[in-house]
């Protein structure tokens, strides 16, 4: 007798819905700070034209003024409309921070990629260039180089750029130094690739990310940076104005609690946490994806 044949077993059909993949959604906190970080970006570039007065014109008597239809952010120690002096601000600190970050990280991250990449002497030299330059406070730098050059924007740019690069530098290097080290690395070594191709197309893509988080934080700082310079009348000169500036020339109406002292220090303050929730979520999903 033959053995009883088994019937063929049909797999199970799976609806559309099971075979949609689950979006990965971003937390809460990522939202809000993508959302600020966006805001004030937006505000950098449209922000002067929206601006209801010029940045150094005088609508009136009433300095220090409340919060009112006409002035819904008050007035600064001149009877000026703190909305516009803030929107007229933004250019200034978001965009020159912006231009110092991107000079700190593109040339620290390039010069990490060559000396992991290249190894031997040069990279133990510029190593030690760099250790030296970190050793220096990024604001003495700064206050020295502006005693001695004066104040411009494209000088906070550098002094900002060159302060803080090499910190991106030694982030840079670090992952670097292990991704070199990876298989494809060394196959692409193997086949005979140039130094370029090596560093642009195997090891940059492979360290994006961190580099992208460690972007944000020096943002972050030289923000900071730059309106400390300005409080300390060193950074953007009248009749412009950055945040920091702002809040130096309303100190006066700090007795009175004036919103021309606090919204300044306010816009400072979003901003930086908006990049820190940003940055904070950024990680976290990087985690997440390694794990699993």
């Amino acid at each position: 007798m033959n053995p009883p044949v088994n019937p063929p077993v049909n797999p199970p059909v799976m609806t559309p819905a099971a075979r949609r993949k689950p979006r990965r959604r971003l937390p809460l906190a990522a939202v809000v700070g993508i959302t600020v970080v966006a805001f004030w970006l937006l505000m950098a570039v449209i922000g002067p034209y929206i601006a209801p007065y010029d940045v150094g014109g005088e609508t009136g008597d009433d300095v220090f003024a409340a919060m009112s239809l006409q002035h819904p952010l008050g007035t600064d120690y001149l009877g000026r409309d703190m909305l516009s002096r803030i929107l007229h601000g933004a250019p200034y600190t978001i965009g020159v921070a912006l231009a110092a970050v991107l000079v700190a990280s593109a040339s620290g991250t390039a010069l990490a990629l060559c000396a992991a990449a290249r190894g031997g002497w040069f990279d133990a030299i510029v190593s030690r260039v760099v250790d030296t330059m970190m050793s220096i406070p990024h604001k003495l730098l700064a206050l020295i180089i502006v005693a001695g050059f004066g104040t411009s924007v494209p000088l906070l740019i550098v002094i900002a750029g060159v302060g803080y690069m090499p910190g991106a530098y030694r982030i840079a290097r670090s992952l670097a130094v292990n991704v070199q080290a990876m298989d494809y690395v060394q196959a692409a070594r193997a086949r005979g690739e140039g130094l370029a191709y090596i560093t642009l197309f195997e090891m940059l893509p492979n360290m994006f990310r961190p580099v992208l988080a460690d972007f944000g934080l020096r943002f972050l700082f030289i923000v900071l940076l730059l309106s400390g310079l300005s409080f300390l009348g060193l950074g953007i000169q009248p009749p412009h104005a950055d945040w920091g500036s702002l809040v130096r020339e309303n100190i006066i109406g700090l007795s009175e609690g004036a919103p021309a002292l606090i919204m300044p220090a306010i816009a400072i303050a979003t901003l930086t946490v908006g990049v820190n929730m940003a940055i904070d979520s950024l990680s976290g999903r990087k985690r997440r994806g390694s794990e699993a």
